[in-house]
């Protein structure tokens, strides 16, 4: 029995709240169950300087989360410096929503997607992704409406999902109280039917080839259910 009593092959509730910034080109509020996170995504016509002149676009993303989007007080980053954690964490969203897109379609300009966590009960990189993908599809509709692109550069949806192993089974979408004590944890990124990203470890138990089997195919049933939220959020 899962904490929550979903069944082993069940999502978390999602939604998906488009427009929530009146200043950004591109936002949502994505929450898969408790977590909730604000995405924006900010078009700036240029470039960093190793892609000056290339003819290519970049999309980049950084991640933090407020004091209290946990259950006690964490430290203000922007205060006292990123973690080594957040670091990370912004260096995968950023590769996640790359690789659904065309950068030269793109043009030369950036798009910078922010993931603020507002509150977090675990899987808060994956709602990043997912919700990232919307704000960045919103910011590329913009552009696409003003003339300034062509064509659409997002080759396909991005998002992610968590599964484990939690007390001997698997289980798809881990909340808090399953990920911190899973025997195995691993966060599955696609971009449409293909995979992007892969992070998976043995927290207290290994695992076998048919078991990671098993979790990603959890994750394809998951990740499908969150482009049918993208989608539908983007109408």
């Amino acid at each position: 029995m899962r904490p929550s009593g979903r069944n082993l092959d069940q999502m978390r509730e999602i939604s998906i709240e488009t427009g929530v910034s009146r200043h950004a080109e591109g936002s949502c509020l994505i929450r898969c169950g408790h977590t909730h996170v604000l995405c924006t995504a900010t078009v700036d016509e240029r470039v960093p300087p190793f892609l000056k002149n290339s003819g290519q676009g970049w999309v980049t993303a950084e991640y933090g989360m407020l004091p209290r989007a946990t259950n006690t007080r964490m430290r203000r980053e922007a205060k006292e410096g990123q973690s080594g954690r957040t670091q990370e964490i912004q260096r995968l969203i950023g590769r996640s929503l790359r690789a659904g897109v065309d950068r030269v379609a793109l043009g030369e300009r950036q798009i910078v997607v922010d993931c603020d966590v507002i509150q977090a009960d675990g899987g808060t990189r994956c709602a990043s992704i997912t919700g990232g993908w919307v704000a960045l599809k919103l910011a590329v509709l913009k552009l696409q409406k003003a003339g300034l692109i062509t064509s659409d550069p997002l080759t396909a949806p991005v998002g992610a999902v968590s599964c484990g192993l939690y007390a001997g089974q698997p289980v798809l979408d881990l909340d808090y109280p399953e990920d911190s004590e899973a025997d195995v944890d691993g966060n599955f990124v696609m971009a449409g039917a293909r995979l992007v990203e892969v992070q998976m470890s043995a927290e207290g138990a290994t695992f076998s080839r048919d078991e990671m089997d098993t979790l990603l195919s959890l994750a394809e049933k998951g990740v499908a259910e969150l482009r049918a939220a993208q989608l539908a959020a983007i109408g």
